[in-house]
């Protein structure tokens, strides 16, 4: 099979696409002919300098966002049958080699794909989407009616969050450049902030709870118009302890969650979108050999949605 590997940490030009074994199944797993792969920014920094140091040094194969169908499964595998259409998260954080044509993972990482759901789509949800359920239903755990603030809304996490927020019945301000204001409003967004030209304190009163996918000088901004009670999930990084220490000294919960392999929150995603209440955007499709491109591209900024790569079937 091809897949694309690297050799040594570096820029996007470290990756390579190669001829490779063919992975089989082990013992509860499933062999998955890859349709589309999401990029994402855990991607893009293990591929510059080891990222969470879970893959080790190079060579590896990058990758964990996968939609396809099952080509083949282990033993013991009840849940599909050759010929299902799937997605998932396989192996988070350690390595998965989802940039590849094909892929085995644990059986239960992986759900049936939406029918309504494309290739690129379905691979475009599964680790963001997981994120953004789990802040929201296993973190922060908003009530119907109150106040749910989301930074970085256009991005691969924030518009998914957006959705999940509103569909739960939060009222949901997001941040995001003016020019996606339009989109996350059709989303499901009660107010939609440039956080470039607006002083956040000024816009937005008390909020019960803040999905931060930025990080930084927003962290520490975010406590501020933060109640006393509400909790703030950071997502790129745990925050300094100067910054902890003044969550707890105002009361307040800040948190860094890391998203893990989770089949009932992927049932709870593909219930939204059956239901219309959940799509994921691409942003754009780049085929596999070209995934030095879609990282710039990614990594550059300023997209709605998640990038992918998509392999052409036979």
């Amino acid at each position: 099979m091809i897949a694309v590997t690297q050799r040594r940490f570096g820029d996007p030009g470290v990756l390579t696409a190669v001829s490779t074994e063919r992975p089989e199944p082990g013992l509860g797993e499933i062999l998955v002919r890859v349709h589309a792969a999401g990029v994402n920014p855990v991607d893009w920094r293990t591929r510059a300098d080891g990222g969470l140091g879970t893959l080790g040094r190079p060579p590896f194969v990058l990758g964990w966002d996968v939609a396809g169908t099952v080509e083949a499964t282990g033993p013991g595998v009840t849940l599909f049958e050759p010929g299902d259409r799937v997605m998932g998260m396989p192996r988070f954080p350690h390595e998965a080699g989802a940039y590849a044509e094909f892929v085995t993972g644990p059986a239960r990482h992986f759900v049936h794909a939406p029918e309504r759901l494309s290739s690129a789509e379905a691979a475009a949800l599964p680790l963001a989407g997981l994120t953004a359920w789990q802040a929201l239903t296993d973190t922060a755990v908003p009530r119907v009616g109150q106040h749910v603030l989301i930074h970085g809304a256009a991005g691969g996490v924030g518009h998914l969050a957006v959705q999940i927020a509103a569909a739960r019945g939060a009222k949901v301000t997001a941040t995001a450049r003016t020019a996606h204001h339009e989109q996350l409003r059709a989303m499901g967004a009660d107010e939609v902030i440039d956080y470039a030209d607006t002083e956040l304190a000024a816009a937005v009163a008390q909020v019960d709870t803040v999905i931060d996918t930025v990080g930084g000088a927003c962290t520490t901004r975010s406590l501020d118009i933060l109640r006393p009670g509400g909790t703030l999930v950071t997502l790129p990084g745990p925050p300094c302890e100067a910054v902890s220490r003044r969550a707890r000294q105002t009361g307040k919960r800040l948190l860094f969650m890391l998203v893990e392999p989770d089949r009932t929150g992927l049932l709870a995603l593909t219930d939204l979108v059956d239901r219309g209440q959940l799509t994921p955007a691409v942003a754009a499709a780049f085929p596999l050999a070209a995934a030095a491109q879609a990282h710039l591209l990614a990594e550059a900024g300023g997209q709605f949605g998640k990038t992918v790569l998509e392999i052409p079937q036979p």
